[in-house]
């Protein structure tokens, strides 16, 4: 008996170990070969033959159509993972994948690797050039640079090319980058597979493609890894050969590509330029800076999907909400999406899209106060921020309830004055405002229903980019049909079942410590833009100042006139309200966009030479006048006695000022936030925005300009030291 059931242990355990090198991973006993469903990567990013669209929430083309259809033949389903095409490439390689379908050419290298195919698709490579270029032919992209996707076969076709006429590479990991390094100017050129450059620039793509006959021609294939997955490979070649018989693939190239003729399909999406985007980030939920640096929020989120999904790309530019309407306003930024409330009178300056939100106002107060009703603000101070849509309601109903009213630039600080008692309520629109209390502030909402519904829309300015406004409308429709929509404002406001659904990273280390050590790097970037622009108006501002100087001290009348003018005007002007003219009115003066790094320095450059030529010409004074009259009754020409005698003597006086007026100049810096430039101070505001944390985020901003200002000071003291002062 006992023998008999060792044997059956034996026999047992063979066919177990026979029967368990064949298996599955994730189906225990079913061999790979027998499987019904597959994972398949692709790259979403290579227009016809994978692209995703909104509207219709799954991944289309050539490629995906194909598939699909096979699937539907040979009756078996498949999960689609996008990625970059090298790493869809990797993933196949190595077996975390099934199969890659993504336009990849059928090359000796890759049946090393891969088993592949049937091709079923004939292609070969170009390269296209800006619009306006004047490049025809590959021996004028000599020296110059060239645009390539890695892992694709028109790259390996360019570096072929590249040793014959001597041109460099630069990479990227998908196509739509690179189209826009060479509308951009960074790229003269980029190869691509032909299908894919024509479909691009037939759809709006600012590209051209000169005459060339096609290099590199050859097939698109399906790749499995070598040695794997034969059947899937069977049902691909199956399934492909019944779609040519019965006449589905023409259909599919067709729609797509259109006849012989390589015509586009009809339905077109413009692929539109690069847009300066200006928001104000310190509004959440609809915009705010995450832990990583990247704007997110439901505005942030909308745009980057509309973006996607129409082709356009795009550069935030974070500012005051006041700064950012002007700045669109006046044609400096392309276009404002900051919880902008539609009113008449900002109709007559924007065109709007489609709204996106709707939403109405509400007041807060402090968690002691006693205020219950509107009718108890009567005497009291409301706080408001400036050029919004609550304010706006605010002042409409101020008559009314007798209340007196103070602006802030931020909705940060206008919480914090409530909270600290100097008002006694601010009003905010409604998810702002829970979600603001959600996340901290000490504020709480008295039972009312909210005001004045309105409607959030994105804006540009009258008459101008109709384009973007367009695509805006095109994408938000998508996204509201395909759900996305939806599912943003799910995750920043929670379902309709609850709209008070707390968000942000609550589990965030809020202490100081925790603040300073998971934003260190925020904070020495900040620190970086401060100290770079502080150096370069120091500079500007000394030769400006010393130029200044001399033109107080000239013999001519005229001259003088000049330096007592120019001192007058930038000594006299606000810093603040120098930077918005500059920035904003300057624009809109001339036309000419200027960024805010330059508008920033330009400010500063003004401003602190202004004060520089002053000390610079008190400088000179401050020699002894007997000098200059020992120097002329020498016979000494007035310019030879100032350059020789007097400057030398001055400029070692002004030394202690110069470096006064670099701290200067330094603390000068955080004023320029006001118009976007994200230094220091900006960085804080940017980070209390999303922490609620003002007083230990400020600390730690106050902290830092502290110690380089203690630095600068001591450096001041050891120069004095070492001259003698």
């Amino acid at each position: 008996m006992r023998k008999k059931y060792y044997f059956f242990i034996t026999i047992l355990t063979i066919i177990v170990g026979l029967i368990i090198p064949f298996s599955n991973n994730t189906n225990f006993g079913v061999a790979a070969d027998e499987k019904s469903h597959y994972t398949i990567t692709t790259d979403s990013t290579y227009p016809p033959f994978d692209f995703q669209k909104e509207k219709q929430k799954e991944y289309v083309g050539i490629d995906m159509d194909l598939l699909k259809e096979i699937a539907k033949i040979e009756n078996f389903t498949y999960s689609v993972k996008p990625m970059s095409f090298n790493m869809a490439a990797q993933t196949v390689a190595n077996g975390q994948a099934d199969g890659i379908i993504a336009g990849m050419a059928i090359t000796p290298e890759r049946e090393k690797i891969y088993d592949v195919s049937t091709p079923y698709f004939k292609t070969g490579v170009v390269f296209a050039v800006a619009k306006n270029s004047k490049i025809k032919s590959y021996e004028d992209l000599k020296g110059k640079k060239v645009a390539l996707k890695t892992g694709t076969a028109a790259a390996n076709y360019a570096l072929e090319l590249q040793k014959k006429y001597n041109f460099d590479v630069t990479y990227f990991n998908d196509s739509n980058i690179m189209y826009n390094d060479v509308i951009e100017g960074n790229s003269v050129a980029c190869f691509e597979d032909q299908p894919v450059m024509q479909y691009a620039i037939q759809t709006g793509l600012k590209l051209k493609i000169p005459d060339q006959k096609l290099g590199n021609a050859g097939s698109y294939g399906f790749f499995v890894k070598k040695g794997q997955n034969s059947q899937l490979l069977k049902k691909f070649n199956r399934g492909l050969k019944k779609l040519q018989d019965n006449g589905k693939y023409d259909q599919i190239v067709d729609r797509y590509l259109g006849s012989a003729k390589n015509s586009v399909t009809k339905e077109k999406k413009g692929n539109l330029p690069h847009y300066n985007i200006a928001t104000d980030v310190t509004f959440p939920p609809f915009e705010i800076q995450a832990k990583n640096g990247k704007y997110t929020g439901i505005d942030m989120d909308i745009l980057e999907s509309i973006s996607k999904s129409q082709g356009f790309t795009y550069t935030l530019k974070p500012m005051s909400f006041n700064s950012a309407t002007q700045t669109v306003a006046n044609g400096q930024n392309d276009g404002i999406i900051s919880g902008l409330t539609v009113t008449d009178e900002r109709r007559k300056v924007f065109d709007f899209s489609n709204t996106y939100f709707r939403s109405g106002f509400i007041w807060a107060v402090n968690k002691d106060a006693k205020i219950k009703n509107i009718k108890d603000l009567k005497n009291q101070t409301v706080a408001l921020k400036t050029g919004t849509g609550s304010a706006d309601y605010a002042k409409s109903i101020q008559k009314k309830y007798g209340f007196k009213i103070k602006y802030f630039n931020d909705s940060n600080t206008m919480y914090n004055d409530v909270v600290v008692g100097n008002s006694v309520a601010c009003f905010e629109d409604e998810p702002v405002m829970r979600y603001a209390i959600k996340n901290g502030i000490n504020l709480t909402i008295p039972k009312q229903t909210p005001a004045n519904t309105g409607e959030y829309a994105f804006a540009v300015q009258k008459g101008k980019n109709a384009a973007l406004l367009k695509a805006f409308n095109i994408g938000l429709k998508e996204l509201k049909k395909s759900g996305k929509y939806d599912q943003i404002k799910a995750k920043y406001l929670g379902s309709k079942a609850d709209t008070n659904k707390e968000v942000g990273n609550t589990k965030e280390d809020n202490s100081v410590w925790g603040l300073l050590s998971s934003n260190r790097e925020m904070f020495l970037s900040g620190l970086g833009n401060t100290m770079l622009l502080t150096v370069f108006a120091i500079l500007i501002a000394s030769v400006w100042g010393l130029i200044l100087g001399i033109m107080g001290v000239s013999e001519n009348r005229f001259v003088r006139g000049i330096y007592s003018t120019i001192i007058y005007i930038f000594r006299g002007l606000p810093l603040l309200v120098l930077a918005f003219f500059i920035y904003i009115g300057l624009p809109n003066l001339t036309g000419v966009k200027i960024s805010t790094f330059a508008a920033g320095l330009l400010t500063l450059v003004l401003n602190e030479g202004a004060y520089t030529g002053a000390f610079v010409k008190g400088g000179f004074d401050a020699v002894d006048p007997g000098q200059m009259e020992a120097a002329r009754a020498l016979g000494v020409p007035y310019n030879q006695a100032m350059r020789g005698i007097i400057m030398p003597q001055g400029l070692k006086i002004m030394i202690p000022s110069f470096i006064n007026q670099f701290i200067i100049t330094l603390k000068d810096t955080s004023i320029i936030s006001a118009i976007g430039f994200v230094e220091l101070t900006q960085t804080g505001q940017l980070l209390v925005a999303r922490t609620q944390k003002g007083f230990a985020v400020y600390g730690i901003v106050a902290l830092i300009y502290l110690i380089v200002i203690t630095v600068l000071t001591w450096l001041s003291k050891f120069i004095e030291k070492r001259l003698g002062f």
